[in-house]
């Protein structure tokens, strides 16, 4: 049997660079995992299954998540078997605590999991390059959550530069109830005029290398064209944000295409309190204070 952490996964910034030809957007995007994560664990088995197990804590939105053929870590668990020519299958056994659509790489981070455990368990070899060659055909934040730690993302996300993680930061998490559909932000944000903008990728990347990359550094550095979009549709995200600037965060941000919301604090007692006060404030939505994960820890 293996066990495997399977980290949750934030966007520092998020920048669309252009489109292909069939239809993937183009990115260019700090990513960085963080530490509410989910645990799997896969044993052999003559088929392949999955136990899905849910923390019942508020917004979780774990409802959504199947545990048969349609979950992403079933099939990563197809494709691995099949690629390696193995005949055998594997019982999956999945520990959600990541909160499902939130644009926290919650289902990517699984199917990784999977791809290195079913790798181990089986002795098949594949090296972590040949193993994102396969995540990237299960969706494009896999091969990151397969590397983990700190990267720079471009292309569909597959094309990744490893980066420092920077230096010890608390971060408050919010996922507000609301569904958000990919797809619609994606198509919104193609039909905006194009605009110059500052390469804060660029520029985080150079902070991270040079080891100057604390809470308030970084947070000088946070940006996602996406935000605006999904803002738009959902107010409360905004909300979320701003309440999260005002109570002592360095700054804050929506992840991915949203609507998970992050802040990053230096101070650890002011993330507590404002972790309460969101409490108040958004009783049915999923919070959490965590912190950097490296990508060593397994």
């Amino acid at each position: 049997m293996k066990r495997i952490k399977a980290f949750a996964k934030i966007n520092l910034t998020l920048d669309i660079t252009g489109r292909r030809e069939d239809g993937y957007h183009l990115l260019r995007s700090i990513m960085q995992q963080i530490y509410p994560c989910d645990f799997v664990e896969v044993k052999k088995a003559d088929s392949i299954s999955l136990k899905l197990f849910c923390d019942d804590e508020p917004g979780s939105s774990h409802d959504v998540v199947p545990a048969d053929e349609r979950n992403i870590a079933w099939k990563a668990a197809e494709l691995i078997l099949k690629e390696a020519g193995i005949d055998s299958g594997v019982e999956i056994t999945l520990k959600k605590s990541i909160p499902a659509a939130a644009g926290l790489a919650g289902g990517s981070t699984d199917a990784a999991a999977v791809l290195k455990g079913v790798n181990e368990l089986y002795g098949i070899g594949y090296d972590t390059d040949k193993l994102c060659e396969l995540g990237v055909k299960l969706g494009a934040d896999v091969p990151f959550c397969i590397r983990g730690g700190t990267a720079l993302a471009e292309g569909i996300g597959d094309k990744l530069t490893p980066l420092p993680t920077p230096e010890k930061a608390y971060i408050l998490l919010v996922k507000p109830p609301i569904a958000v559909s990919t797809k619609e932000v994606y198509e919104a944000y193609d039909a905006l005029e194009p605009s110059e903008r500052e390469d804060k990728s660029g520029r985080l990347e150079k902070l991270l290398k040079e080891g100057g990359a604390d809470p308030k550094a970084v947070c000088g550095c946070l940006m996602n064209v996406l935000a605006g979009v999904t803002e738009a549709r959902h107010p409360m995200i905004k909300e979320i944000r701003e309440k999260m600037t005002e109570l002592g965060a360095e700054g804050a941000l929506m992840s991915g295409s949203g609507p998970s919301v992050f802040g990053i604090f230096s101070d650890g007692d002011k993330a507590k309190e404002a972790y309460k006060r969101m409490t108040d404030l958004y009783p049915d939505a999923y919070r959490a204070i965590c912190s950097f994960a490296n990508g060593g820890e397994e």
